[in-house]
């Protein structure tokens, strides 16, 4: 029977505390380093003491190479190495083998390449080094690495000449632009302009880019060449064309000529550059030409700079939202200030050909007003007649009259034929603004024009048609009446009133009647003027009419004496009875202070203190605050007026307040308490008594003032 297998015994800690000294892992490494632990001895130094053993040496090491070679011959690195122990052998013969072979290996590696020509340069080895060179740019003529250490090794061994040659046949592999810059930096170095020049002229062709234009034009500029640097530039401008222009160029010129003073030029150069550029790539052509203004134009000069800028900022703003109308406005007034009619007739154009997209009202307003302008510039600046009327029927044709319309275009298209002595023309374009779209504006002005021309049958007319149109309107029944009565046809402005109040509908009947009222006044007909207030009463008990005659008595002309004031005492005292039984009782409170008013400037002192008792008290009451689903959310307080009147009609008001007052006794004192409290009530309140609102305040709570209130509204004395 096997044993049953026993668990490993788990170490015991018996104490767990961390340690006082904490060893951490950056120490540990630090030891190791001190140590050296991970650094292997270096091996021994073999010494190499005869030719026998040097010769066993070299046959163990290039076996090695050969055997490592035959493994991978794709690794670089191992004919790399083998190659330069052959060098360091001395075994130069060996050495150029190997790289023989490496390259046959891989003839597209280019470290090998340069490490073969390396190694035949070291050595001194020339004409080896020149062979090696021709055969890599023959095989990889587009490793630029390779013609930079071939010129460089013939311009080291002073051949001028080859190295030259070897550039020229580098260029004509058209290289990038730095083989270029390399070439001419060396005709530099040995004084070659002219040949330097000619390179530039082949380098600006294969690279036709503004900054080699600019390099170009700098190293005329640099060696002296003053005209021939100019004459870069213009090339490189027509080079480009309007089409491929860059700004960057424009600048570079600018500049050029500014150093040599030349600021007629500058400025030529930067306006043909904002004339033939896209306004897009314009900004830093702007900055510049600002700069130089500041620095040496004068004002007209700068004005130009700021104003050009803002042209361009214009053209942007256009571009990207063409309905915007304000830029547009704007636009056009700095353009009309350069006073150039066939710009300005263009800016215009352009404007005027952006329609709203939609047939609203709102967006063609600021829109109509291109038109007007136009129109206007062109009657007052150019006075070119025919073209203003030709852009005023433009404009009329173009908008939807059948929607909406817009009476001054028409207004003033009017105004335009009649400065043009078409009185004919305007009244038939007046008159068809009128059978198309009639507008009040378009009769007032229509009308305002037969009035200046005192054609009055021709108003006439008119005021009916536009009666006709909106019989509501009480303004235009009062200008009718004001017509005639500047007439002197005082019975036909009469009339006109009275037709006018007469209709059911007014859209402000009070300023008729009030304009009919005074227009009595003003005919002395004061008679008339008192029916009409009355007229006016049976319509209508506004406190202001009732003020407003009261007023009219005070100030209409009566044949005896001292008639006004009583007259006017009583429409007051009519008033007050009117607005009694009515609930506002603000409208009251308004007539007792006109009418208290009245009697200190008109009236005696028995008469004044008769309208105070009549002036009501202002008291401020709770009530609830219900809302519109029927719920209350609580109590408000709110001011009342009390009218001594008022309170006098009601005498069981303060009856009914002691029997409850009484009541609420009774149901919490005792029997004989309540029995003399009701005989003391009686005693001190007898039946009938009269008291004051203030005494029943302090006898009643909240609640028995609306209780009392109730009883006082239902109250069958009211």
């Amino acid at each position: 029977m096997e044993k049953p297998q026993k668990m490993p015994k788990v170490a015991k800690v018996k104490n767990k505390a961390p340690a006082e000294v904490q060893i951490t892992a950056e120490q540990l490494l630090r030891e190791a380093k001190e140590r050296d632990l991970e650094i292997l001895p270096p091996p021994p130094k073999q010494k190499i003491s005869d030719a026998a053993e040097l010769a066993d040496y070299q046959q163990r090491k290039r076996k090695t190479f050969e055997d490592n070679l035959r493994k991978n011959r794709m690794v670089v690195s191992n004919w790399i190495k083998y190659a330069q122990w052959e060098e360091s052998q001395k075994e130069i013969q060996r050495a150029r083998s190997i790289w023989e072979r490496a390259i046959d290996n891989e003839h597209r590696n280019i470290t090998i390449w340069l490490k073969y020509a390396e190694m035949e340069m070291k050595h001194r080895q020339v004409n080896h080094a020149r062979n090696l060179w021709d055969r890599a740019v023959t095989v990889m003529p587009r490793v630029n690495q390779f013609w930079y250490k071939y010129t460089y090794m013939e311009e080291m061994l002073e051949n001028v000449a080859g190295a030259r040659q070897v550039f020229e046949r580098w260029i004509e592999w058209q290289p990038e632009e730095q083989a270029w810059q390399t070439y001419i930096n060396f005709e530099l170095r040995y004084k070659e302009i002219n040949r330097a020049r000619s390179i530039y002229e082949r380098f600006v062709m294969v690279h036709p880019e503004v900054k080699n234009w600019i390099k170009y034009a700098r190293f005329e500029e640099s060696h002296g060449f003053i005209n021939g640097s100019r004459t870069v530039y213009e090339r490189a401008i027509e080079f480009f064309g309007d089409d491929h222009a860059d700004e960057r160029l424009f600048i570079a010129f600018a500049r050029f000529e500014e150093g040599q003073k030349e600021h007629d030029r500058v400025r030529v150069i930067y306006k043909y550059a904002l004339d033939h550029l896209p306004k897009d790539r314009t900004t830093d052509l702007y900055k510049a030409y600002t700069i130089h203004e500041k620095k040496y134009g004068d004002r007209s000069g700068i004005e130009d700079v700021i104003v050009s800028k803002r042209k361009f900022q214009y053209e942007q703003e256009v571009n990207e939202n063409p309905t915007n109308y304000d830029a547009w406005f704007d636009y056009l007034r700095l353009v009309e200030n350069e006073s150039d009619p066939e710009l300005i007739r263009e800016t215009y154009e352009r404007a005027i050909a952006n329609v709203p997209p939609a047939n609203d009202k709102n967006l063609w307003r600021r829109y109509i007003y291109l038109w007007i302008n136009y129109a206007l510039y062109e009657e007052l600046e150019t006075e070119d007649l025919e073209r203003t009327r030709q852009i005023y029927r433009t404009c009329l044709e173009l908008i939807p009259h059948k929607l909406f319309t817009f009476s001054k275009i028409w207004l003033l298209y009017a105004q335009f034929e009649i400065r043009c002595k078409n009185l004919q023309t305007a009244r038939k374009t007046l008159g068809m603004a009128i059978g198309r779209c009639p507008r009040d504006k378009l009769f007032r002005g229509y009308i305002d024009l037969e009035i200046q021309l005192r054609e009055f049958d021709r108003c006439r007319i008119l005021y009916e048609k536009f009666l006709e149109f909106g019989p509501e309107n009480c303004t235009t029944w009062m200008k009718f009446a004001e017509l005639e009565s500047l007439l002197g046809d005082t019975d036909r402005a009469r009339a006109i009133y009275e037709l006018a109040i007469q209709q059911p509908r007014l859209d402000m009947p009070e300023l008729l009647w009030k304009s009919y009222i005074d227009f009595e006044v003003q005919q002395g007909e004061f008679q008339y003027a008192r029916q009409l207030y009355e007229r006016l009463l049976e319509r209508t008990v506004h406190v202001k009419v009732w003020i407003s005659y009261a007023k009219f008595e005070i100030s209409a002309e009566n044949d005896e004496e001292g008639l006004n004031v009583p007259l006017a005492r009583r429409i007051y005292e009519r008033a007050n009875e009117c607005l009694k039984g009515l609930a506002e009782k603000e409208a009251r409170v308004l007539v007792l202070e006109a009418w208290r008013d009245f009697e200190r400037d008109h009236g005696s002192e028995s008469s004044l203190q008769k309208v105070l008792e009549r002036m009501p008290r202002k008291v401020k009451k709770r009530q609830k605050i219900v809302s519109e689903a029927g719920v209350e959310e609580g109590w408000e307080e709110v001011f009342d007026f009390i009218f001594p009147e008022d309170e006098m009609a009601r005498p069981n008001l303060k009856l009914l307040a002691a029997a409850k007052n009484w009541k609420r006794k009774q149901d919490t004192d005792p029997p004989a308490v309540v029995a003399s409290a009701a005989a003391e009530s009686d005693q001190s309140v007898p039946r009938g008594a009269n008291t004051t609102d203030e005494q029943q305040s302090e006898q009643m709570d909240d609640s028995e003032e609306d209780e009392a209130e109730e009883a006082r509204t239902n109250s069958p004395d009211e």
